[in-house]
């Protein structure tokens, strides 16, 4: 029985589309895109969030060692960009089917009018049937500006579209029991919720081209995962990986999602960037949150505010140990809460309904 997903959003890492000298291996890239239009054609909404820019605009232009990494990365990727949206255009036409490139930054995300503005550009193109091929604008975004990796990228992507599934294609099977090169290693084929300590097994060593690992990715996948979205990390260079992914015919590991979020609750999960304010919690709220029950953090569990905020911000959750225990909207202000801190029968500093729990307490 085939996974019956109706939008999906496919992420593509810098390793599986480039070859081993870094240049980019086009008759992979071509390989991808006949399994997304035969995706496509099934009637699914696919995103495709892609990297390979700046290996596209090493493909172009060689560049002498005086130039610092920013500003090569930053040529490579403004060069890059056009030649790799021309493969998937010229690739896509031959199916009959149109892309369209969406090129973002943090910044677009810092904000909910941003990100609502954002949401509304895909909605047009998913209603002219227009395959939406996402990257990080890395001519613009350097350093602080720049998303973790873009498993971050599409984890944010994902989630603000309330996709039904997220699908990274690395290089590896999947998230092993052990390091990958030993032959008695073996995929953990599901991960759910209750599933911990996984990520002792799994290696720091970044991709090869890319900037990420796979603990970066599957952080992001629980995350993502615990607001109602599947997350699947499969090998890329797989013959025909996607088909066979959704028709349950290779091995990958499989995030569990949870039962769906808000779509505030959505847009708070990833908003930690964009925090203004810190309120440390006792050791009896940070239980109460993490428990099955719903409960909001009231002035009572709070020992400290850390850092002021106004009615409505994104404010961090902190234990006493400055762990982060969670993210969410302020009902009132630091001012008003430093009133109230440590009483009893007080309104709720943050909702329950405003509020997204770190998946490594809850």
């Amino acid at each position: 029985m085939s996974l019956s997903y109706k939008r999906i959003v496919i992420k593509i890492g810098s390793n599986v589309l480039t070859q081993d000298n870094g240049l980019p291996d086009l008759g992979r890239i071509a390989h991808l895109v006949d399994q997304i239009s035969a995706i496509k054609k099934q009637g699914k909404e696919v995103i495709v969030v892609s990297s390979g820019a700046v290996a596209s605009g090493r493909s172009v232009l060689t560049v002498p060692n005086r130039f610092d990494a920013v500003a090569t990365r930053q040529l490579f990727a403004a060069i890059g960009q056009v030649r790799l949206i021309n493969t998937y255009s010229e690739l896509f036409d031959k199916h009959g089917l149109v892309c369209a490139q969406v090129l973002v930054t943090k910044e677009d995300f810092r904000d909910r009018l941003h990100y609502l503005n954002m949401k509304n550009c895909f909605s047009i193109l998913f209603q002219n049937n227009v395959i939406p091929i996402v990257n990080e604008n890395d001519v613009i975004s350097v350093t602080e500006l720049m998303f973790t990796d873009n498993d971050e990228l599409a984890g944010l992507i994902a989630s603000m579209l309330n996709a039904d599934a997220l699908i990274i294609l690395s290089n590896v099977n999947g998230i092993y029991n052990g390091d990958p090169k030993d032959s008695s290693s073996k995929v953990i084929e599901e991960i759910g919720d209750s599933v911990t300590g996984f990520s002792s097994f799994i290696t720091t060593q970044k991709s090869q081209f890319g900037r990420g690992g796979m603990m970066t990715k599957s952080h992001m996948a629980q995350k993502v995962a615990r607001l109602g979205i599947a997350v699947h990390i499969a090998n890329g260079k797989t013959e025909d990986v996607l088909l066979k992914l959704l028709k349950k015919e290779v091995i990958n590991t499989r995030f569990v999602p949870q039962k769906n979020a808000s779509n505030k609750k959505r847009w708070i999960a990833h908003s930690e960037n964009y925090a203004k304010g810190i309120v440390k919690i006792n050791e009896g709220a940070k239980l109460a949150l993490a428990s099955s029950k719903a409960t909001s953090l009231l002035p009572v569990g709070v020992v400290q505010v850390l850092q002021d905020f106004q009615k409505g911000d994104v404010i961090k959750l902190v234990d006493e140990n400055d762990k982060l225990v969670g993210l969410g909207i302020a009902e009132y202000s630091s001012e008003k809460a430093l009133e109230r801190l440590g009483q009893k029968k007080q309104k709720p500093i943050v909702h329950y309904d405003y509020l997204f729990l770190n998946p490594e307490i809850a």
